[in-house]
């Protein structure tokens, strides 16, 4: 996410934020406490869940090494977190409160840059989820979004592909039942392609999988 930045504002970014450990399943953040930094992601992965409004918990999202969680936090001082964020395995951010960074935008104004890339980047995520929610079928949305989370996990990983997810979460990941779910990867399992297990989904054949989300 800094990539963007010229290399004296990244320098700047970075030296203004703390290095922070979370074990697995600890929680970053809660929905609805007040919201006061972001987090860049160093190391490890992350999940967003959010309360639906029948009281369920719903996981919206999964991030990645160099992704952001928190960002609105830096934009309004009476925000509060609108999700709850937690890590999926071991996992190192580096946060960033809001003080330091409106210190940093007073002193240098370029900064501004970066907070504008995290902001583009999340509208452009959810405008083409918008569409696929409109116009993409149902079966060819759990695909997808299962494959987006395996490419997090493929990444120097030889052999098949475990991806830590339950047929419930991939459910609200693609705005669908957990019914719906267990069909397709049914349909899948049986091609050969993946592999259900308690607790998650092993990926067998990728070009396969693949193949089908087109």
């Amino acid at each position: 996410m800094l990539d963007g930045l010229p290399r004296e504002d990244a320098r700047r970014v970075l030296a203004a934020t703390r290095r922070r450990r979370f074990g697995r399943r600890e929680v970053l953040f809660h929905e609805g406490e007040p919201g006061d930094s972001l987090h860049l992601i160093d190391r490890g992965r992350v999940a967003v869940r959010m309360t639906t409004p029948l009281g369920e918990v719903a996981t919206v999202n999964v991030h990645d090494a160099g992704e952001v969680v928190g960002e609105l936090a830096l934009l309004d001082t009476a925000s509060r977190r609108t999700a709850t964020v937690v890590a999926l395995e071991p996992t190192e951010t580096l946060s960033l409160h809001r003080d330091e960074f409106t210190e940093l935008r007073r002193q240098h104004p370029s900064v501004d840059r970066f907070l504008v890339a995290i902001l583009a980047a999340e509208v452009r995520r959810l405008s083409h989820l918008l569409v696929e929610a409109l116009y993409v079928p149902v079966d060819l949305r759990v695909l997808r979004r299962l494959m987006h989370v395996a490419e997090m996990y493929a990444a120097g990983s030889p052999g098949p592909t475990e991806v830590p997810l339950t047929q419930e979460e991939l459910a609200t990941l693609a705005g669908t039942s957990r019914a719906t779910v267990n069909r397709v990867l049914g349909e899948a399992e049986e091609q050969g392609a993946l592999d259900v297990r308690r607790g998650r989904i092993v990926i067998l054949d990728d070009a396969l999988l693949r193949s089908r989300t087109n």
